[in-house]
């Protein structure tokens, strides 16, 4: 499996040979959305918290005695019927929402998700998207040439983030000057994952061959 690597200008900077179990594996949905799901679900909080009639403040005293009112029976203004009473079957913080998710399976679902987008057409390799000092125009005028020559158009001109763009290493000049364009979402390839990558149209990685080769490690 090879595929064309781009430079800033658009042009052609070679190709690169990409490992089948990365870029050539199954689609399996069943490994995809059970991750995914797990992912999502480590990321809750879990701070929701309601009291019972037993943790409310009040309700000690019987509203109204028993009989002769004419009211219905009461025995405390802390029962869930009442307003200001405790919850019934609410959401406790006790909850325990962490999911295991084995470095086999997160690996084996992220080249999944790499090899349907690669088979779509959806991602993008650049030689190299380090800038010389920090140029906001500079980053869009990157883009533009990116999505003329392979064809993208909405990687320069979305007003909503659709790029999703892994960098290998930090460089304070290329995150500064591509942070702003409102189609790009940066992040960094060690934190690349099934989740992330689902939430964007496009995938761009810099420098392919450390990239590629870091990836194909994961497995």
């Amino acid at each position: 499996m090879e595929t064309k690597i781009y430079n800033q200008k658009g042009g052609d900077a070679g190709s690169i040979a990409l490992p089948e179990k990365v870029f050539g594996a199954l689609w399996r949905a069943d490994l995809v959305h059970q991750v995914v799901e797990s992912m999502r679900s480590n990321k809750r909080a879990g701070t929701a918290d309601t009291k019972d009639r037993g943790e409310v403040r009040g309700g000690g005293r019987k509203p109204w005695k028993q009989k002769g009112t004419g009211r219905a029976r009461h025995g405390s203004s802390r029962s869930p019927i009442w307003v200001g009473g405790g919850v019934t079957h609410g959401p406790l913080a006790e909850k325990n929402y962490k999911r295991k998710i084995s470095k086999k399976m997160r690996a084996q679902a992220l080249f999944s998700v790499l090899s349907k987008k690669f088979k779509d057409g959806e991602i993008i390799f650049v030689d190299s998207l380090a800038m010389s000092k920090m140029n906001t125009k500079a980053g869009i005028e990157v883009m533009k040439n990116l999505a003329k020559a392979s064809g993208a158009k909405t990687i320069a001109t979305s007003k909503k983030p659709r790029v999703l763009t892994a960098l290998f290493a930090r460089s304070e000049n290329t995150e500064k000057s591509f942070r702003n364009i409102p189609s790009l979402e940066i992040m960094f390839l060690k934190n690349l994952n099934p989740r992330d990558v689902l939430n964007y149209q496009y995938l761009l990685i810099e420098n392919p061959k450390e990239a590629v080769d870091f990836l194909a490690k994961r497995g």
